[in-house]
């Protein structure tokens, strides 16, 4: 995990068109016409989510929604009543299935009884999870915490009270959806956007690139600060999404280096390969240590303090616990360690060679 100073250094290198600015709660900032940023609280550590308002004709479609929280219905109201030029919202879109993204999509739906726009990997995600079926539900999770090697009574007793942490977040999703899919044209308005679905983060993750006007929604696959969270959860537990990552990158660096990124955390930027080059080489740096810490056998939950060296609270430690995993797992599916299971039941990864 970087230091402040170290995102700090990294930001550096990149351009901020819009300088220090940010959008007001309740109110829009246009970065082009008829493309809107709006930014949302939100109850976490990473304390805010940027939504996209786009022209749609003689309408708009809303790209993510926020969390299911008053605040962030209270900042929807004030901009359906004083941002949108007296026209309706057309159309929804969710770049992908976690809370802060698709919390209030059902909400926004129902207001202006309109369809959600979505890949099928994300709607199936968010109906499962807004459910809490068995696989996705905090039950799940815990227990595959544990076979990771996590002990420590009282985190596990933390992660246990968290129940319905992902329902209270997105109460409900949409009976229906509207899929979107990998190449293809959408046309909001004026403007046409390549859909782009990537993966790691999230099953199906939706971006938008506008190649007339150099504009690309990258949602969470590119953020200008902090590094995409890229975890093994139990739905899936053998998985390897850090390499699904990092070759979903391949189709954003192809793209002029001057467009402006307009990602769900953060300011809007320029400097997409540069920041590209920041992502791979954050995970190649972090990929060598867990490498030489595997001299020794490591659980997922001994690898946690090598990659976030700082106090970790029951929300953090389960994306952390799920980064680590997935460091580790992008080494085994290389060959360079093995698996095997301890005598508690843990998990553990050794380098071949020790």
């Amino acid at each position: 995990m970087s230091t402040t100073a170290e995102r700090d250094a990294l930001a550096a290198a990149l351009t901020y068109p819009q300088g220090d600015t940010l959008p007001a709660s309740g109110a829009v900032h246009w970065l082009a016409p008829g493309v809107g940023w709006l930014r949302m609280p939100l109850p976490f550590a990473l304390d805010h989510i940027n939504l996209w308002l786009l022209r749609d004709g003689e309408g708009w479609t809303i790209v993510d929604s926020g969390v299911a929280i008053q605040a962030s219905k209270d900042a929807w109201e004030q901009i359906f009543a004083h941002e949108l030029q007296g026209l309706p919202v057309r159309r929804v879109l969710a770049t992908h299935c976690h809370p802060d993204h698709i919390g209030l999509a059902d909400w926004l739906c129902q207001r202006w009884q309109v369809a959600l726009w979505t890949s099928a990997g994300e709607y199936a995600f968010a109906r499962m999870m807004s459910a809490a079926l068995p696989g996705v539900d905090n039950a799940a999770a815990v227990a595959h915490f544990q076979r990771h090697g996590l002990r420590d009574p009282v985190l596990l007793e933390q992660m246990s009270a968290r129940k319905n942490y992902y329902p209270s977040l997105v109460p409900s999703v949409p009976a229906s959806y509207t899929r979107l899919q990998d190449g293809q044209l959408l046309t909001v308005g004026e403007r046409v956007w390549q859909v782009v679905c990537g993966y790691g983060h999230s099953p199906e993750h939706v971006a938008l690139y506008c190649e007339k006007d150099k504009l690309l929604i990258a949602g969470d696959m590119v953020l200008p600060r902090i590094s995409t969270n890229v975890s093994v959860f139990a739905i899936e537990p053998e998985a390897n999404p850090l390499t699904r990552y990092l070759e979903s990158l391949d189709k954003f660096a192809k793209w002029p280096n001057d467009v402006l990124v307009l990602p769900s955390h953060g300011k809007p930027f320029q400097g997409l390969h540069q920041r590209i080059i920041q992502l791979r080489e954050h995970h190649r740096d972090r990929l060598a240590e867990v490498l030489q810490a595997c001299q020794s056998a490591q659980s997922a939950a001994s690898i946690v303090p090598l990659m976030f060296r700082r106090a970790l609270d029951a929300h953090q430690l389960s994306f952390a616990l799920g980064e680590a995993l997935a460091h580790l797992h992008a080494l085994w599916y290389d060959g360079v360690l093995r698996r095997s299971v301890a005598a508690d039941g843990s998990v553990l990864f050794q380098r071949v060679d020790a």
